[in-house]
């Protein structure tokens, strides 16, 4: 079995699974706009959960090339999501 030769801090560069697509620009677009679309079924069929954990990895994935704002954006799209599954009613 062949070692896998990734480092451990950067352990998102190794990850090649393909689940669901957001669209190709979304992550470039305000916070709003971003948890809007990761909201969609079609995005995150798995629901919000879901959602919130694609917006991290993409924050993980750009690591220290994402600019501050960037970053920022991206973690407030994150932030609305998170209110908003706080705020959803959870299925029994």
């Amino acid at each position: 079995m062949a070692k896998n030769k990734t480092n451990p801090k950067r352990w998102v560069q190794g990850v090649k699974t393909v689940s669901t697509f957001p669209p190709s620009s979304l992550f470039t677009k305000d916070a709003k706009t971003i948890a809007r679309v990761m909201a969609t079924k079609k995005v995150s069929p798995k629901g919000l959960g879901s959602a919130i954990r694609m917006v991290q990895y993409f924050i993980n994935r750009g690591g220290k090339g994402l600019s501050k704002t960037r970053r920022a954006e991206l973690e407030k799209a994150k932030r609305i999501l998170q209110q908003r599954k706080a705020a959803s009613p959870r299925k029994a």
